[in-house]
């Protein structure tokens, strides 16, 4: 019963160690963020983990330099930018709990949530005769 028991608490510390590592893992996960500025300085986006934008600051200037349409495109390449290194952050802080997740297909560029949901199908006839 001994060598039992020593298992079972051996078991039960292995779990609770995995248990605090995966809680600095999720704290990590919701203090990630990232900054992404256009190359002349202009717009600087952060977003947060999940994607959210959380600032866009401008140089008073941008407003005097590019046209509408042209801020509205650096505006959403940086926040492409910004999103692609959370995204990557959020990838190196999962992959020691979880090494063959394919976080690029879950979660790459491309994915479409609709592919993991269940597609419709339309039953076959049955053939009447046994």
């Amino acid at each position: 019963m001994d060598e039992s028991w020593r298992l079972l608490e051996q078991l039960v510390q292995e779990v609770n160690q995995q248990t605090e590592q995966l809680k600095k893992m999720q704290e990590k996960v919701g203090e990630l963020s990232a900054t992404a500025s256009s190359k002349d300085g202009m717009v600087t986006v952060t977003v947060g983990p999940r994607g959210e934008v959380r600032t866009i600051d401008f140089d008073p200037r941008v407003y005097r330099k590019l046209s509408p349409s042209e801020l509205s495109a650096v505006i959403v390449q940086q926040i492409e930018r910004a999103t692609s290194e959370v995204s990557a952050g959020m990838k190196e802080l999962m992959e020691p709990f979880v090494p063959d997740l394919p976080f690029d297909d879950l979660f790459g560029e491309g994915t479409d949530f609709a592919s993991f949901l269940p597609q419709p199908s339309t039953p076959e006839p049955r053939d009447p005769r046994p």
